[in-house]
């Protein structure tokens, strides 16, 4: 969940960033600031806390909508890149605790979200707060000393030295920084134990001795209890193999040998935050992108906004309920899965891979097809439905002799099936059984 003092404005396009570009005159967001709470140096990033009301904030709800979306995991931003703290912590004034809903919001997810037997993870942006505020503009509250604990301390005087846009940094962050960015984790492992931490494209900049002490506490702490733990970071952010490496909005397009995890939002990817006037996606579109993902050895990290009272949007809501659905039903040809030989097959294939892809739509027909595998059970799940028959052509590696039987999650009955020079080809049921995808499932023996 991204909950969190850019809530307030709720405002197109990028809602999270509007603290950054609320005092940018040129941007949309300066304009919509102007018109809507007056000029910048009058009313600035911090008047809007008060607003961030949260009386209607109930963890409990939000952890039994999570769990009943098939969720194994959850967990919210403990801090974006604005500097808002969304617990109670020693190392700034400005959190949640102190202002805006006055609880602690990741202590209060942790104890719901757990106890609806998930797995607790937080998300941390806090190092990008070393470049985001526009130190330069002195009549800003964002150059003002008495706010340095939630702007940052004044490094970048000239306008000239960091370019958050493109997270490019020319002037490092220094020792007090870095000491705050290490301090805020580490007080987040030893009050949560979170079983995974997001880290942000900012990690990039963090010197590395402070990430590998940041790492070396927290596996250590895990080993020492016996938790399993993760880290999730992009890029190279981190040395390959000691986390997991994920893609921002985007994903691969083919079986890759390491996990990996997308992380999007439920709505069109310039919100993550509530706003005002989101566009949400299809159930049909993350249900598919969670289908293709786990095919390829990967997992989905989704997000919803809620809004500044603590409510959860009527349309996520949906999502996630039809998402709940559907893995309700198909469950088994995703969790506890492994890849097989071959991710799928089919006519609709991507033509981009890695971060920031998902805006090439994809549109599947029956012939696309995914394949997952558990024991001796292989799962093709079929895209789109066909009401005469499926050909799996990547099942030409299978021997007849080794197939028990094929059925349909959600079907009572076998399917009549044959193995030709094409592949199986599997006979669908006359009904749908659900919406969105369909799971085939094959279930196979020692053949000799």
């Amino acid at each position: 969940t991204h909950w969190g003092i850019y809530s307030v404005p709720a405002c197109r396009p990028n809602g999270t960033w509007y603290p950054y570009n609320m005092y940018r005159p040129g941007s949309p967001q300066h304009a919509h600031h102007l018109r809507t709470y007056g000029d910048p140096a009058t009313f600035g990033y911090k008047d809007f806390i008060p607003f961030l009301t949260g009386e209607k904030f109930d963890p409990d709800e939000w952890a039994d909508l999570f769990r009943k979306a098939g969720a194994g995991f959850a967990g919210p931003v403990a801090e974006h890149h604005d500097g808002f703290a969304m617990w109670d912590t020693a190392y700034t004034r400005w959190n949640a605790k102190n202002m805006g809903p006055k609880r602690d919001v990741v202590a209060e997810l942790e104890k719901a979200i757990r106890g609806q037997g998930m797995k607790f993870m937080v998300a941390l942006h806090h190092a990008e707060n070393w470049f985001f505020y526009p130190h330069w503009h002195p009549e800003y509250d964002v150059a003002d000393p008495a706010y340095a604990d939630l702007y940052g301390k004044a490094h970048d005087l000239d306008g000239t030295i960091n370019d958050a846009s493109s997270f490019e940094v020319q002037q490092k962050p220094d020792k007090a920084f870095l000491d705050s960015w290490l301090g805020k984790t580490v007080e987040l492992v030893d009050r949560f134990s979170p079983d995974a931490i997001w880290f942000d494209f900012g990690l990039r900049h963090v010197q590395e001795h402070y990430k590998r002490e940041m790492l070396a506490y927290y596996y250590g702490k895990a080993a020492e209890s016996g938790q399993e733990v993760i880290t999730l970071f992009k890029n190279n952010d981190l040395v390959v193999g000691s986390g997991l490496i994920d893609l921002e909005l985007g994903r691969f397009d083919r079986l890759m040998q390491n996990e990996w995890i997308t992380d999007t939002t439920v709505d069109d990817g310039e919100g993550w935050c509530y706003l005002h006037d989101a566009k949400y996606k299809s159930p049909r579109t993350l249900i598919h992108y969670l289908i293709d993902n786990v095919s390829k050895n990967g997992y989905l990290l989704l997000n919803v906004g809620p809004k500044p009272d603590g409510t959860i949007p009527e349309e996520a809501r949906h999502i996630l309920a039809e998402m709940g659905t559907w893995l309700a039903l198909n469950g088994e040809a995703i969790y506890g899965t492994t890849p097989w030989m071959h991710y799928g097959e089919g006519p609709t294939q991507m033509s981009t891979s890695g971060d920031f892809t998902e805006r090439e739509v994809m549109r599947y027909t029956p012939k696309d097809i995914r394949y997952t595998a558990k024991g001796e059970t292989l799962y093709a799940i079929c895209l789109e439905w066909s009401g005469d028959e499926y050909v799996l052509e990547k099942t030409r590696e299978l021997y007849a002799q080794e197939i028990a039987r094929i059925t349909m999650v959600g079907v009572e009955k076998e399917l009549a099936w044959k193995m030709t020079d094409n592949g199986l080809v599997v006979q669908a049921p006359s009904d749908k059984p659900c919406e969105y995808a369909y799971v085939l499932r094959i279930e196979r023996k020692r053949p000799f």
